[in-house]
């Protein structure tokens, strides 16, 4: 037995007019169900920044290595992070110098500010759906989300 979606009376089968109301008597339509559990790309996106462990876990699990938004953002995070350790490593060698260490500390000090308000600008990127690219990380990046 069917009920009329207006006033609630019951309708015979096969019937689109309901005899209580006089109104079509159609079934409501069924919410759609929501997607499969997971992030949508921008967020993911986004987390690929958190660190380069979220970026190398999305690269792996399967609907975030499908899509090439994803990927981007997370081998520019790799790149990003890779880049970051070896101007750290450069930077921590010439440290030890006795006068040049001195003057480097500055430089420590711009450079890790520098890259927190990158930090900041590419995770606001990810999240609003852009691909935003690092001048040559960027294209690296680009390259192999492609491939």
């Amino acid at each position: 037995m069917a009920f009329c979606t207006v006033c609630g009376a019951q309708t015979p089968e096969g019937y689109t007019i309901c005899p209580a109301c006089s109104r079509s008597a159609a079934p409501a339509a069924q919410p759609v169900a929501a997607a499969a559990g997971g992030l949508t790309d921008n967020v993911a996106g986004m987390l690929a920044y958190v660190t380069f462990i979220p970026a190398i876990i999305f690269l792996v699990i399967e609907p975030y290595n499908k899509s090439r938004f994803v990927r981007f953002h997370a081998f520019q995070s790799i790149f990003l992070a890779v880049a970051m350790i070896a101007i750290s490593i450069a930077l921590s060698v010439f440290s030890f110098i006795p006068v040049l260490g001195l003057m480097l500390l500055p430089l420590h000090f711009l450079i890790w500010l520098a890259v927190f308000a990158l930090w900041i600008v590419l995770l606001i990127k990810a999240n609003s759906g852009q691909m935003w690219k690092l001048p040559v990380i960027g294209d690296m990046a680009e390259k192999q989300a492609n491939a």
